[in-house]
């Protein structure tokens, strides 16, 4: 993995911090920008950094909210090849639900599959329960509070 001065971990830091302010009021086109601002600070190869997990994350995460499906399916599809993003359930739950908007329902069921097992179902309490409707059944039944490692 490319080692990142500090200089360039606290520019790429600020950015996504800006980001993330711009995507907590909604501004997701200004919040993409400063992500991918951040991602071009990155050297190559940039997937082999553990920064990029977490700014595809963000991307990814702001594409679904501001209902780019198809831009959040592939930027969160992107991400599974960076550092450490496979398992980490809210990518799978965001890959997961844009998968459902798109009609790609066996790679929904999937994703969210693998978010509900790693996260538990808390993931879901802020998310449209048509997600958690759509697991197999039974899966959904099981109580807030499970885990699927206790």
């Amino acid at each position: 993995m490319p080692d990142l001065s500090d200089d360039l971990q606290t520019e790429i830091a600020r950015l996504c911090a800006q980001g993330d302010l711009h995507a907590d009021c909604a501004r997701f086109a200004d919040a993409l920008q400063a992500y991918w601002m951040a991602w071009d600070l990155l050297p190559e190869p940039k997937l082999d950094c553990d920064s990029a997990t977490w700014i595809l994350a963000a991307v990814g995460d702001a594409n679904f909210l501001g209902g780019d499906y198809v831009a959040g399916r592939d930027n969160l599809s992107t991400v599974m090849h960076c550092p450490g993003a496979i398992g980490i359930p809210f990518l799978h739950l965001r890959l997961g639900q844009c998968q459902f908007e798109l009609g790609e329902r066996e790679r929904a069921v999937d994703e969210l599959l693998r978010a509900y097992l790693g996260g538990g179902a808390s993931l879901f309490d802020d998310e449209d329960p048509k997600y958690l409707a759509c697991l197999p059944a039974g899966v959904a039944a099981r109580p807030k509070n499970w885990q699927f490692w206790k």
